[in-house]
């Protein structure tokens, strides 16, 4: 541990990625950006799943939560954080507009109409799944990246 310290110090700057490394060779070679291989790595279209039965059960459980009939941590695998940070905020919403209007929180009967995709580049999809329950007709619009060879919803917004 004394032989690590004593050899690198603090006024020493790092090598720079495909530099030349210190000539002492004693000090361990140190790059500040090697996080990027652990990182989720962006796939092709052609890596990744059929993304139609994803995105109406992606719909359809975004509703469920919605609904009170869900827990939000059952999508994480399939969102981004910043997805699920809003889900959970707009989960809070709904949880307390049902308590003042002393709503039970039920499972809604709902029925995919139709699903619309698009694809703007490669390894992108962007779809509108239309949901109906009985009391109204909605539509969810998700954008799925692929990474790691999965999709991930990096933006979802129900109107």
């Amino acid at each position: 541990m004394s032989q690590l310290s004593s050899s690198l110090s603090p006024q020493e700057p790092l090598p720079e990625r495909g530099g030349s490394v210190r000539e002492d060779a004693r000090a361990p070679a140190v790059y500040a950006d090697g996080d990027d291989f652990f990182m989720a790595q962006p796939a092709r279209r052609v890596e990744l799943p059929d993304p139609e039965p994803l995105l109406t059960n992606l719909a359809r459980c975004i509703l469920e939560v919605l609904a009170g009939a869900r827990d939000v941590e059952q999508l994480t695998r399939w969102v981004t954080d910043d997805v699920f940070t809003s889900l959970l905020h707009r989960t809070v919403l709904a949880e307390r507009a049902r308590r003042v209007k002393g709503v039970a929180a039920a499972r809604p009967a709902l029925s995919v109409l139709s699903t619309h995709v698009s694809e703007p580049r490669d390894g992108v999809i962007e779809a509108t799944v239309i949901v109906r329950n009985p009391a109204r007709v909605r539509a969810v619009a998700i954008r799925l990246e692929g990474f790691d060879r999965r999709w991930r919803a990096s933006a979802i917004s129900v109107l």
